[in-house]
């Protein structure tokens, strides 16, 4: 069965919205999406993607078109996301990590290894190497949450903020590759209320992920689960020796580093699914997948 197109689903009680593409028969592949877009980043590699895999990409929720959640944190949408794989009958899977996905992805891979038939790596965080000066304001909220750090830590949810994820620290001929009329969508739509308040919450359950570096460490050391890295070399957000530790504890893992931003997708689309669609493709005609 062949599937194209959004559909919605209710997971733990609420409307969730879902790309989905591709054979159904196929290898799955399931893209979880960053902060602060949703399934939409994922527009322009799809296509691709779905002539080798059955593709899965959802809003997280209070992302996009997904409602908000009560009690928001990176384990409860790992299983939200697991709800919704076992009602799309799907067992084993690859596993795009970037961004706030990789914490929500990483709790899937570590909570059932043998599922995960490899992982895309896309400025996906899971080491203190990558956790520069910037991060500094968030873990001092970390280790004492009062609402004075709070407001330094969660000073970036503001327009400027969003607009900063996609063209921060870019050189110009890049920003200029880049829609404003992305961010400003994510903006109106981050911008409500129950909204906003999610996103404060992620902002502190972040400091769950970070506790959970050893347990990910563990994992890939042990499983060595083949790896491809697609990494934007001015992402301000994670320090380039994020990429180090990666290619340190998964050895043999294929790893470009592209002249692009942490939002790597808007500008190297194109050379992305160039990228991942061999590297499925070898997986699946090796028997590895």
């Amino acid at each position: 069965m062949t599937e194209s197109g959004v559909e919605r689903f209710e997971l733990g009680g609420v409307d969730s919205l879902v790309r989905l593409a591709g054979n159904r028969q196929d290898p799955a592949l399931l893209l979880i999406h960053g902060f602060p877009n949703s399934s939409g980043a994922f527009r322009d590699v799809i296509d691709a993607l779905a002539r080798h895999c059955f593709v899965i990409a959802p809003d997280l929720p209070g992302f996009g078109g997904s409602e908000p959640i009560e009690s928001p944190s990176f384990k409860r949408f790992a299983e939200l996301i697991d709800e919704l794989l076992s009602r799309l009958e799907v067992e084993t899977f690859h596993l795009y990590l970037h961004d706030f996905g990789a914490a929500v992805g990483l709790h899937l891979a570590t909570q059932a290894p043998h599922r995960i038939r490899s992982l895309i790596i896309q400025n996906a965080n899971a080491h203190e190497s990558g956790m520069g000066p910037g991060w500094s304001a968030t873990r001092a909220y970390w280790n004492d949450p009062t609402p004075e750090l709070e407001a330094q830590a969660t000073a970036h949810l503001t327009f400027e903020g969003t607009r900063d994820q996609y063209v921060a620290g870019l050189p110009q001929d890049l920003v200029e590759r880049i829609d404003p009329r992305l961010w400003e969508e994510d903006w109106r739509i981050m911008s409500q209320p129950d909204r906003l308040r999610l996103q404060r919450a992620l902002v502190l359950d972040y400091r769950n992920h970070f506790a959970r570096f050893e347990d990910i460490a563990n994992y890939l050391h042990r499983w060595q689960p083949p790896a491809l890295m697609i990494w934007g070399r001015h992402d301000i957000f994670f320090e380039l020796d994020e990429t180090l530790s990666w290619m340190k504890v998964l050895p043999r893992m294929e790893a470009h580093i592209l002249d692009g931003p942490h939002l790597l997708l808007e500008t190297h689309a194109e050379e992305c699914a160039a990228l991942m669609t061999p590297f499925i493709r070898r997986l699946k005609i090796g028997g590895a997948a």
